[in-house]
């Protein structure tokens, strides 16, 4: 991870993912940009009586101005130079191009949970994010505070092989200094006996695997049951009080996202632990 992305709103929540951005590159360098995203709206009468030009050109100083208080007080705090850039262009568009432009390897964004109205729609921005791109976004909750993580669960409802998916989870995790956890959920309601059967056989292979490949002796593995992912994985979280939560993100057609939508991004909107969502090219 060379570059990250931190899109700000200049709120708490926002501030939030700035600051674990900076206290990440403090362990693991990386350029850090920031940037704040607004559509100019208009009408051609109004363009042509300098209205609507006037009121966009204050917002973008404005904007700017913010910007630049950010980065110096990020300098002033941490020691850390940021990025900083104002983009015309809606949020999508902005971090697609950002990310061509600017090689970004990482997005770091802060999510509200689902609290109220206008948390949904907070919410749903970042979960749109991390369905859409092809590099790994972390979802900061608004309360969170920064530690440094210590443990690092990887949650799954299959035995993942994929290298890219564990590669990055490991390679990660070293970078911490973090141990790491896997876990695999068994649905108690919809799947078959023979499922929980086959998930209990496979799960000390699974974790032999795991490591001998990546060398990790600490490694720790577990199959979860229950009604409800979230809830399982929650109760599982506090209970061995994880730092930082990682799932894949498969992609999808039209009808399965209606029907089946993604465990990743329903757990963008609940978790109270950032969320490490890692993209997968193949179909779930």
């Amino acid at each position: 991870m060379k570059h990250i992305l931190v899109p700000t709103d200049f709120s708490s929540c926002a501030g939030n993912a700035l600051n674990f951005a900076v206290q990440l590159s403090k362990i693991i360098p990386a350029e850090i940009s920031v940037f704040h995203s607004f559509e100019i709206k208009g009408s051609l009468y109004s363009d042509y009586l300098g209205v609507n030009k006037e009121f966009n050109n204050s917002q973008l100083y404005e904007a700017q101005e913010k910007l630049r208080v950010l980065k110096d007080n990020v300098k002033k705090k941490d020691g850390i130079d940021v990025d900083i850039f104002v983009s015309e262009y809606e949020l999508h568009k902005t971090i697609f191009g950002a990310i061509e432009d600017k090689h970004i390897d990482l997005i770091i964004m802060g999510t509200l949970g689902a609290g109220n109205i206008k948390e949904i729609f907070m919410g749903s921005r970042t979960a749109k994010v991390i369905g859409d791109v092809n590099i790994p976004v972390i979802a900061i909750p608004k309360q969170y505070t920064w530690k440094k993580p210590e443990k690092l669960l990887f949650a799954t409802n299959r035995f993942e092989e994929d290298t890219s998916i564990l590669n990055f989870l490991f390679e990660f995790s070293d970078l911490l200094m973090a141990k790491v956890e896997v876990a695999v959920y068994t649905d108690e309601v919809h799947d078959k006996a023979i499922t929980a059967l086959e998930h209990t056989k496979k799960m000390p292979e699974y974790e032999n695997m795991l490591r001998d490949k990546y060398y990790d002796n600490t490694l720790v593995s577990k199959q979860l049951y229950g009604k409800d992912f979230q809830d399982t994985l929650e109760d599982y979280i506090n209970e061995n009080e994880i730092d930082l939560l990682m799932m894949a993100t498969y992609r999808k057609g039209f009808w399965e996202r209606i029907y089946h939508p993604s465990l990743t991004k329903k757990m963008s909107y609940h978790t109270h632990i950032p969320l490490i969502a890692f993209p997968v090219k193949e179909r779930e």
